[in-house]
């Protein structure tokens, strides 16, 4: 039974690999290549959106009349998957892109028209340069101080970067925890401080106390004793002197009177 899949070939004895004649290519050569849409892009034809990253079995062929600084320029062709119109585009070294050649017309990006600004700027200085070596001595006096202060701040990172490299993290957590921590003197004083600041607040606390005292107790004492005793005295005198008045003297008043009556008479 023979092989299933033939791996080895046979070569006679007499097999002479320079007698084979090379097949040509053609300059032009297409391959047939799968690919994906590197952009989103419009058909021309019938208005279908095809979307970036959209698989196509595609033709490649070289670019022979143009190329950029010696790297060639490579064009493909795809099928619009409605109309079945050809789509044509190549590629573009100097951006690291693809543009639209035939067929089609390539979507909006935000970020093409501020490449397109820059290239449009450069291209206005080289023009304002052209004519204007005072202009031209003020873009390069420009360049050179916008140049010096890249570099100051790229030292200057540098030397950010440096200083953190040096530091070791787990050196300086220890170091935060023993700021934190005393020494067995250092809490002993501490301690004995506190204790002395104690005292001397409750001494004068105490002393305070005092004072206080010294000075309410006359006050407070001296009303009430002459108050209750003034009062105790002034009413039993009265009371005296009253029953006395009322008891005593009753016939000899009137004898009196009555001694003094006669003597007038007489």
């Amino acid at each position: 039974m023979g092989e299933r899949k033939v791996l080895n070939k046979y070569f006679p004895p007499d097999f002479d690999p320079s007698l084979i004649p090379r097949r040509k290519k053609p300059k032009n050569e297409q391959v047939e290549v799968r690919m994906m849409l590197p952009f989103s892009i419009q058909c021309a034809t019938c208005g279908e959106y095809m979307y970036r990253g959209k698989k196509f079995n595609s033709r490649k062929e070289e670019v022979l009349e143009e190329n950029y600084h010696g790297i060639r320029i490579y064009r493909f062709y795809i099928k619009c998957i409605t109309c079945s119109s050809e789509i044509t585009f190549k590629t573009d070294p100097k951006r690291g892109d693809y543009v639209a050649e035939h067929g089609c017309q390539r979507n909006f990006e935000p970020w093409r028209e501020t490449e397109d600004e820059q290239e449009a700027a450069i291209a206005q200085r080289a023009e304002e340069e052209k004519g204007d070596a005072m202009k031209a001595l003020e873009n390069r006096t420009l360049d050179s101080k916008r140049e010096m202060d890249i570099l100051d701040a790229l030292d200057e990172i540098k030397a950010i970067n440096q200083r953190h490299a040096k530091v070791d993290t787990d050196k300086l957590l220890q170091q935060h925890a023993d700021e934190g921590k005393l020494s067995k003197e250092e809490q002993e004083e501490q301690l004995e401080e506190d204790r002395r600041e104690a005292h001397r607040v409750f001494a004068e606390r105490q002393k305070l106390q005092q004072k206080q005292n010294t000075l309410k107790r006359p006050v407070a004492a001296a009303p009430l004793t002459l108050a209750v005793t003034i009062k105790k005295k002034t009413t039993v005198v009265a009371k005296k002197k009253k029953k006395a008045k009322a008891k005593a003297p009753a016939a000899p008043v009137a004898s009196l009177v009555a001694e003094y009556s006669d003597s007038s008479d007489e």
